[in-house]
C-alpha cells in the first residue's frame, strides 16, 4: 500500500508488550526514545483482498531525540484537525475521523 500515510509502529516481538514495541519501532523508525503512554484506540479491520490487520493506537506526549527520517517517503507534523485532507490507509481513516473531530484527545 505504499504512497498512504501511516502512523509509526510495527509488529509486536514475542516477549514484547504493546507499549515496548511502539517505544522499539519509534527508535528504529525515527530515531526518537519515546514515553509511550496509554492506548488510545483498538481496532481490527479486515481488507477486501483478505488480509486482517490488528491495530493499537497509543498516545505520545514526550519523546527524547531529534526525529530522523529513517523508512518513510515523508515523515510530517500536522495539526489534528488537517488529518483528514490526507490519504491513509483505509484500517486508520476511522481513526483519523475521529481524531480530527476530537473525539479521542
Amino acid at each position: 500500500m505504499a504512497l498512504l500515510w501511516e502512523f509509526p509502529g510495527g509488529k509486536i516481538e514475542a516477549g514484547e508488550s504493546p507499549q515496548q514495541a511502539l517505544a522499539r519501532e519509534l527508535d528504529e523508525e525515527l530515531g526518537i526514545h519515546a514515553t509511550v503512554g496509554p492506548r488510545v484506540i483498538h481496532i481490527r479491520h479486515n481488507y477486501r483482498h483478505g488480509g486482517a490487520v490488528d491495530l493499537q493506537f497509543f498516545s505520545v506526549h514526550e519523546f527524547e531525540g531529534e526525529i530522523q527520517n529513517q523508512i518513510y517517503e515523508q515523515v510530517k507534523w500536522v495539526k489534528l484537525g488537517d488529518l483528514t485532507s490526507y490519504e491513509f490507509l483505509a484500517a486508520d481513516r476511522g481513526l483519523i475521523r475521529d481524531l480530527a473531530a476530537g473525539k479521542l484527545l
